[in-house]
């Protein structure tokens, strides 16, 4: 009998898998660099504005996502618009994240591009989620 070996997809692998501690933020900067352009420079300037929001969280891959965590628990995260071949990239909050407003409030975003406007949101919101 022949023994296969089980290959997984990003949206298969486990939350850590492939990444530790050391060597997340460089996982986070490759993934964000092999992301296709416009999302390449939206990704680069959400890894600064979630890094300046929220210095307590460390950078790590997430089911093939870049995302941040604290204590081990992802906070936010975001993929490239062709990750699930949506179009328009997306920025998410875990349920681990303070944003819990009433009976209902939004986990994700869907971004077409950065403004001022929207990277001042997206600081508030971070902030909001870690404190």
């Amino acid at each position: 009998m022949e023994k296969t070996t089980k290959r997984t997809t990003p949206h298969q692998q486990k939350p850590d898998q492939g990444t530790d501690k050391a060597d997340g933020e460089s996982a986070v900067l490759a993934k964000i660099a092999a992301m296709p352009d416009p999302y390449r420079a939206m990704g680069e300037r959400l890894h600064v504005i979630i890094k300046t929001s929220a210095p307590v969280l460390s950078p790590k891959i997430w089911y093939g996502m870049p995302a941040y965590a604290r204590d081990g628990n992802v906070i936010c995260f975001f993929r490239d618009a062709q990750t699930f071949k949506e179009r328009y990239m997306t920025l998410g909050f875990s349920d681990k994240a303070n944003l819990d407003e009433g009976a209902m409030w939004p986990t994700a975003f869907a971004l077409k591009e950065l403004t001022a406007a929207e990277e001042a949101r997206i600081g508030a919101l971070v902030k909001k989620a870690v404190s």
